[in-house]
């Protein structure tokens, strides 16, 4: 232990004044059995601080063979390792020049130990989360609809909630915020995705039922429609179609939904392109809109990410292709698309690649980074940077 004059002694070595110092001195020395490998420190921002001081907690998510994740209840941060050249020690009980309170004339001297020492730390990035993963799992065992008679379902690779904590690398909102984009929904405890044919089926009675009962798309009444479409399928997925393509609201003590026109319209878009390599854009979008219910109108704005056009190709040509069957990567996600097209406008590109924007990110810096422009008749086009394998 130091005392207060060997303090003074190696001050005046040091060449330092006592006047310009702390009141309150402190003495490090080390514990007993230091080791470097005892903590790990992790780097938060003023969020997370108020997050932890909550008494909130947050989770490390990830497979063996992906990159760590910490995820608090609503947001995902990438977890990666910062080296530093300072010694960082871990003083219990150790106060800053600002959390002092000296009242003292002369110098003290005040004897901390150490606990445990680094040389980096954890450091946190707010990024995008990993949901592709989700719906591969769910179509695992997607839902085909009630067993019929005699028939036993298929009870392998289901998952509750706890099950897609374990193993999506997202935060809790993140991932029902997910699921509900991707019209899964809970059945016995399991989180299911809906099998296409029957999600398309589903609407399809709806949208049948609302066009025989001659009801308007902002005012589909829930009980009646359960209980006509009762005979042909479960209660629980009538309603969780209307969910899905409606909007639920009240009106005098009875329950109705508002079909969202865009969603209708998308689910068969889908519908016509699902099992189509390609299709005469003219052809498609007559097909289209004698398919949807009388009343609702097709624009193809509606199907922006969902379908990639072709007007250089004679005739004009349609095909599916989802921002969800992209890669999450960014370099593998605009690798992808240069494979798929040598040059890109603006316009056509942009759905594509809004999801990988950061906070305060723009499609227009991210197309600067990983794209290079040029005119082409007049109209800025994209194309990749470097030379794509095809």
């Amino acid at each position: 232990m130091r005392t207060l004059e060997e303090v003074r002694a190696t001050l005046q070595i040091a060449k330092l004044k006592e006047e310009d110092l702390q009141k309150t001195i402190h003495c490090l020395s080390f514990g007993p059995n230091v080791s470097s490998a005892d903590y790990c420190l992790m780097e938060l921002d003023d969020t997370l601080c108020k997050h932890i001081e909550a008494g909130q907690s947050l989770v490390i998510r990830g497979d063996k063979d992906e990159h760590a994740v910490v995820c608090s209840d609503d947001k995902t941060y990438s977890l990666k390792i910062a080296d530093t050249s300072n010694l960082l020690l871990f003083l219990p009980g150790c106060r800053t020049p600002d959390q002092l309170t000296d009242t003292e004339d002369s110098s003290h001297v005040v004897h901390a130990q150490i606990w445990g020492f680094c040389n980096s730390y954890w450091e946190l990035r707010k990024q995008r989360p990993r949901l592709k993963k989700l719906k591969r799992l769910l179509m695992e065992n997607p839902y085909e609809g009630p067993a019929l008679g005699g028939q036993q379902e298929n009870t392998e690779n289901r998952y509750t909630m706890q099950d897609l904590l374990e193993r999506i690398q997202a935060s809790e909102e993140e991932i029902r915020t997910h699921l509900e984009t991707i019209h899964a929904c809970q059945i016995d405890g399991y989180w299911r995705v809906l099998d296409f044919d029957y999600e398309m089926k589903l609407l399809g009675h709806v949208t049948q039922l609302v066009d025989s009962e001659s009801w308007a798309f902002s005012r589909v009444p829930l009980q009646t429609s359960l209980d006509e479409l009762a005979p042909l399928e479960p209660r629980e997925m009538i309603e969780h179609c209307l969910n899905c393509y409606g909007k639920r609201y009240t009106e005098n003590d009875e329950v109705f939904y508002a079909l969202n026109e865009d969603k209708v319209c998308w689910g068969i878009a889908l519908m016509l392109l699902h099992n189509a390599v390609k299709f005469n854009l003219k052809e498609f979008q007559e097909v289209w809109q004698q398919s949807i219910p009388e009343g609702m109108s097709t624009r193809l704005d509606q199907l922006k990410g969902i379908v990639l056009l072709d007007r250089t190709s004679r005739p004009e040509t349609i095909c599916l292709l989802r921002v969800e069957d992209l890669p999450e990567d960014t370099v593998e996600r605009f690798n992808h698309l240069f494979t798929l097209r040598e040059k890109w406008t603006e316009e056509d590109i942009t759905p594509y690649i809004q999801d990988l924007c950061g906070e305060k990110q723009t499609t227009g810096a991210l197309l600067t980074k990983y794209a290079r422009s040029s005119m082409q008749n007049g109209i800025k086009v994209f194309n990749s940077r470097r030379p794509v394998a095809t």
